[in-house]
């Protein structure tokens, strides 16, 4: 008879192991090897190959029509790729009461109200606490049908017989096998309840939302594995005493990458704003100093937002760099360009550089606003309030040119401002373009940081 074996996994890709080490050789993270027993596998759980395991030639393939299910939200149908795809698998993670039980009871109200009954599955709370949330939420429940059990197999005994539009489960990390023997929310439990989940969604074809929960290093608990399975992995975001919250796309099978969906917390729940550039503006004032503004992207989705920066002198001998939105190496970059190449003191002086409205931007074309913001606040001059900023900053100050302009410059036209500082070499690309609407902006390029300054300090 064989015996059960013991080996090593990785918490954060997987790696497997006979014995513990103290660093991921795969991966490179420090302590993350848990001890698993992994069970001989036995004749009666073997699954005889069926006919949909045998190849088939790639013309004889059929694709019928995939109805999507569209929800009343705007915000989560963008982020989906125009709505929910049966049989899909997915993860959203986000911090603890940053509203993923909130969004999700919503969602399964929305599906069986329209579409039919829907499932709601939570590990952490009792059906009397899920009724206490939904009447705060002022939530009917017609349709939706609540339970609290934490064993998978019974789940998907219940899932069958129910036969849902809609399942989520709150969340992977409650869920168990009694077979594998380990806790729940171990690397092996995690890992094979998902695959389970996995499989039992694509045969019946009915969408499951599962909740993660979130390390201290913000990625979703579990093997990196468990991203790997899911079709779409959404993030939840938001600042604690904030009331904007905001889901971004890390992957999606089904439509675009990296789209943002912005949410407002009220008290009867997560509502859409349909606006979010309005929304992210709306606190902003003109004679600000230390403010720009930067139409980025955010997947396929021009944003316009607000980039705070605050110059002081240090108190100490070594000056502090402090971010928040923002990369703190892309600022370190940005303060040598502008102490190096433009000249300003920066060596005594701590800088401090915000996105407003808990935004994090990650694309280099952030660059000049938060040069400018930085400039700004240094000389005590303001930026051109009717002004947007654009472009990416090289080590020589250059400044380089940005993709999809035009998306960006619409975005700053609709919500009134009227001239936009970006690359001279952006510049000329649009207006060699003759197919370029007029939107009323006036393009002012630049070649190098220095005189970038020069105009928006103007």
């Amino acid at each position: 008879m064989q015996r059960h074996k013991t080996v090593f996994i990785c918490q954060q890709c997987g790696n497997e192991s006979p014995k513990w080490l103290g660093r991921c050789p795969n991966c490179r993270e420090w302590n993350t090897y848990v001890e698993m027993e992994i069970k001989p596998p036995t004749t009666t759980n073997r699954v005889p190959p069926s006919s949909t395991t045998q190849p088939i030639e790639l013309s004889r393939v059929t694709v019928e029509d995939v109805t999507r299910l569209a929800l009343p939200l705007t915000e989560f149908n963008r982020l989906l790729g125009g709505g929910i795809v049966p049989g899909s698998l997915i993860l959203i993670g986000g911090e603890p009461g940053v509203g993923k039980s909130t969004l999700l009871l919503q969602l399964a109200a929305l599906i069986a109200e329209r579409e039919g009954r829907a499932l709601y599955v939570s590990g952490e709370e009792s059906v009397q606490q899920l009724r206490l949330r939904a009447d705060r939420l002022g939530l009917q429940g017609k349709g939706l049908y609540l339970m609290a059990e934490t064993e998978l197999d019974g789940i998907l005994a219940r899932m069958e017989e129910l036969s849902p539009k809609l399942a989520v489960i709150d969340s992977i990390q409650t869920i168990y096998l009694d077979e594998l023997g380990s806790e729940p929310g171990s690397i092996g439990q995690v890992r094979q309840c998902t695959l389970r989940l996995m499989r039992w969604a694509k045969s019946a074809n009915i969408p499951i939302f599962i909740v993660g929960h979130l390390t201290k290093e913000g990625d979703i608990a579990g093997p990196r594995l468990l991203e790997h399975i899911v079709d779409v992995v959404l993030y939840m975001e938001g600042e604690r005493f904030s009331t904007y919250r905001i889901i971004r796309s890390a992957k999606n099978r089904f439509g675009p990458t990296h789209e943002v969906g912005v949410f407002e917390m009220r008290d009867v729940g997560l509502i859409e704003v349909t606006n979010p550039s309005k929304a992210f503006l709306a606190e902003r004032q003109e004679s600000a100093i230390g403010s720009a503004i930067v139409p980025t992207l955010e997947g396929t989705r021009p944003l316009l937002v607000e980039i705070q920066a605050l110059t002081t002198t240090t108190s100490f001998g070594l000056p502090r760099r402090t971010t928040n939105g923002v990369d703190f190496n892309r600022l370190l970059l940005i303060t040598a360009v502008l102490s190096k190449r433009v000249g300003l003191a920066l060596s005594n002086q701590d800088v401090i550089v915000n996105v407003v409205g808990g935004l994090k931007v990650a694309e280099p074309a952030a660059d000049l606003g938060i040069a400018l913001a930085i400039a700004s606040s240094l000389r005590d001059k303001r930026v051109n309030p009717n002004m947007v900023a654009i472009g990416e900053i090289g080590l020589s100050g250059e400044l380089r040119g940005v993709t999809q302009l035009e998306r960006r410059l619409a975005e700053a036209a609709k919500l009134g401002f009227n001239s936009c500082l970006l690359p001279h070499s952006s510049k000329q690309q649009r207006s060699s373009n003759q197919d370029t609407d007029n939107l009323g902006i006036q393009l002012v390029g630049a070649r190098s940081l220095t005189e970038a300054i020069a105009v928006a300090l103007a």
